[in-house]
């Protein structure tokens, strides 16, 4: 046909390119799913410790496969070897796929060598939580805990991961702080001899 442009004809799914797609997800959309995911965790536990846990597991989940994803899309299947790499990776890329934005910032630790921090000042899983009294400090921050958590060991980078609410003066809701520890041998050894570490 005449003014018809060639269409690659691919003979397997899999010599696909993975496109970009579209960038944007219903915010009531995402809040509905994850105000469910709370909620039927919440029935599933006996405490807030373990409520948070079993959200930290779903994001790790997440995390995992993200990094994945952008390792072929945006890094052309390299993954990051420094520390500093990654750390800048987790806050600025994965961030900006989350969440849409970059975190608002990132911090090493003053008290330990193996600590940094990713605050923001409005997480967007907690944007739309409401906490009741009885549950005290439950914070769903844990969710992103666990997806930086799941970038991080699958990067070679393992590490805790923990969310916490640090208040700020003048501001009617806490910041959420990302708290990261750094397993010894990540300060010690380089990424590739810490992978075959943990499968040894």
């Amino acid at each position: 046909m005449i003014g018809v442009g060639k269409i690659k004809q691919y003979s397997n799914v899999l010599d696909k390119p993975l496109s970009k797609g579209k960038q944007e997800v219903s915010l009531s959309a995402f809040a509905f799913l994850f105000s469910e995911l709370v909620q039927y965790n919440q029935t599933q536990v006996d405490n807030i410790a373990e409520l948070e846990r079993r959200l930290e597991d779903a994001g790790y989940a997440v995390g995992a496969r993200v990094l994945e994803l952008l390792c072929h899309r945006e890094k052309g299947n390299r993954r990051e070897t420094r520390l500093l790499g990654i750390l800048s990776f987790v806050h600025s890329t994965v961030w900006k796929v989350l969440f849409g934005k970059v975190a608002d910032s990132l911090e090493k630790g003053t008290e330990h060598e193996d600590e940094y921090m990713i605050s923001e000042k409005e997480l967007l899983v907690n944007r739309f939580i409401s906490i009741p009294k009885d549950m005290g400090t439950f914070n769903c921050g844990a969710f992103v805990a666990g997806i930086v958590r799941g970038v991080l060991e699958g990067a070679g980078f393992p590490a805790v991961v923990t969310a916490h609410f640090v208040p700020v003066e003048g501001q009617q809701r806490p910041r959420t702080t990302i708290l990261i520890k750094f397993a010894e041998e990540v300060l010690i050894f380089p990424p590739s001899l810490v992978t075959v570490l943990l499968w040894i």
